[in-house]
């Protein structure tokens, strides 16, 4: 009788302290430079940005509530990159669809009962402050694996980021093992709004290529990293390099022929005007991929980029 005694005691002392665990907080300075409390062990993540919020949640284990998302020309809505990178999306699990942009009302946050919001760039936090704790992060900053890295502090999921961190850095590694990689040039370009547009430093891609240490064109070498820059459809012959990807939204139901449809529309002829196009190196690959912060991503690309720049047999 005194064991059940005590171990009853236990049992109630443990229900009484987990009111006051679920209640726990810390002191929090978003990227606004508001101090916020948000919970220790937040449960319920309102997630304002899929591309770059919602996906490196779902990698570290945090499966949000609810989220940012896109709408395509059926009416369909998805969270960009998502399904791709980790098999969730708004039909395959349990995260309600916010809206999409700016087009996020607080009484559709408020409807999901989110313990915490993290907001991005263009909402304003005192539209959801009345709601839930909330926080703004920006994703305007040019690397935007930062925000990878606040939203495991966030989260309390900072040892599961250093398990993938720790697999990057391997694949890296063997990149640069087997490749001569500062010998090796690489660009990444598009046709966008009348502009020959060049991501050779931008996002997941752009952080492979400069980790791998890859070679860049003269005309894209000064890009500060985490950026692009667009240049006159003339300027394309300066866009060449070994090996070169263009890029397409294949969410968006584009292909490989739409993206060598833009730049034959953009530049008629473009493929004499690049070598890499005449020795077969100018490949497309999606563009989703490319521009989300997911680690997967990452081991993706340096896998193709391997493949792409290894040389053949006989050389």
């Amino acid at each position: 009788m005194r064991i059940l005694s005590r171990l009853a005691a236990a049992a109630l002392a443990l229900l009484a302290a987990l009111p006051a665990l679920a209640d726990e907080t810390r002191s929090f300075i978003d990227d606004a430079g508001r101090t916020v409390e948000i919970p220790a062990d937040p449960q319920r993540i309102a997630s304002l940005h899929d591309l770059f919020f919602s996906v490196p949640l779902i990698e570290l284990g945090v499966l949000p509530v609810g989220s940012h998302g896109r709408a395509g020309d059926d009416g369909a809505t998805f969270m960009r990159s998502s399904k791709m990178m980790t098999g969730v999306d708004f039909d395959t699990a349990d995260v309600a669809f916010l809206g999409t942009g700016t087009e996020i009302y607080p009484e559709a946050v408020a409807e999901i009962e989110p313990d915490l919001i993290i907001l991005s760039t263009n909402q304003d936090p005192e539209l959801f402050a009345h709601i839930a704790p909330a926080i703004l992060l920006d994703f305007n900053r040019s690397d935007k694996f930062e925000l990878y890295e606040r939203l495991a502090e966030i989260t309390g999921r900072e040892d599961r980021l250093a398990l993938l961190e720790a697999r990057y850095e391997q694949q890296i590694g063997q990149l640069r093992s087997l490749v001569d990689t500062a010998n090796v040039s690489v660009n990444v370009i598009a046709a966008v709004e009348g502009q020959v547009r060049s991501y050779s430093h931008f996002a997941a891609l752009g952080r492979v290529l400069r980790d791998a240490g890859f070679a860049m064109p003269d005309a894209v070498a000064n890009v500060d990293y985490g950026q692009y820059a667009d240049f006159s459809p003339e300027l394309l012959p300066q866009m060449d390099a070994d090996l070169v990807f263009v890029t397409y939204r294949a969410e968006f139901g584009e292909t490989p022929a739409d993206a060598y449809g833009q730049l034959e529309a953009l530049v008629p002829g473009y493929c004499a005007f690049l070598t890499a196009c005449q020795n077969g190196r100018l490949i497309a690959i999606p563009r989703d991929e490319t521009f989300v912060s997911s680690y997967g991503a990452l081991g993706m690309l340096a896998y193709t980029v391997l493949g792409l720049t290894t040389p053949p047999a006989g050389q």
